[in-house]
């Protein structure tokens, strides 16, 4: 009798087996001290990383003229304390919205040159008007993002989401 491992199972295994390993190599800074999380990282490029914040809270307004709920519509960033999603970035909703519930797939689509977009989910109860997005991981500057927001409703065709992002890798 053959036993075999199921599909998930296998990838769980060896997910856990690279974190430990990552995680062992990251904890020490060569001299055999263990290093903190808060501890700091030489940069080539100091001013980049005051430049732009690689983490934080997020503060996004948006607008939703342009989204009557099929698949392929838009709503335009319109207001963004993040650098990285710039006012004038499309969130393009992949499927069909089901009243009273959005639940989809969506796109973070910046203007201008470049392959800059972020892959992730919204849920959202428009009888509640309440609702949260995560996104993880994209292509170009969002390639390695992590983002949760949730979603409020504020007026007219205006929303608002209120959260956190991170660009860093995560394990």
């Amino acid at each position: 009798m053959r036993f075999t491992i199921p599909l998930t199972a296998k990838y769980v295994v060896i997910g856990c087996l690279g974190i430990g390993a990552l995680g062992s190599a990251a904890c020490a800074d060569g001299r055999g001290t263990p290093t903190s999380p808060g501890s700091s990282v030489a940069s080539s490029d100091a001013s980049s990383a005051v430049a732009f914040p690689r983490s934080g809270a997020l503060r996004i307004k948006k607008n939703c003229d342009a989204y009557q709920g099929a698949a392929g519509q838009f709503c335009t960033i319109t207001e963004s304390n993040v650098n990285e999603i710039e006012v004038g970035t499309r969130v393009v909703y992949v499927s069909d919205l089901d009243y009273p519930l959005l639940n989809t797939e969506v796109v973070l689509d910046t203007p201008g040159p470049g392959n800059n977009k972020a892959f992730g989910r919204c849920i959202l109860s428009l009888a509640s008007k309440l609702g949260q997005c995560v996104f993880n991981g994209g292509t170009g500057k969002f390639t390695h993002v992590w983002l949760s927001a949730d979603v409020t409703y504020l007026s007219g065709n205006d929303w608002a989401w209120t959260g956190t992002y991170n660009f860093n890798p995560r394990d």
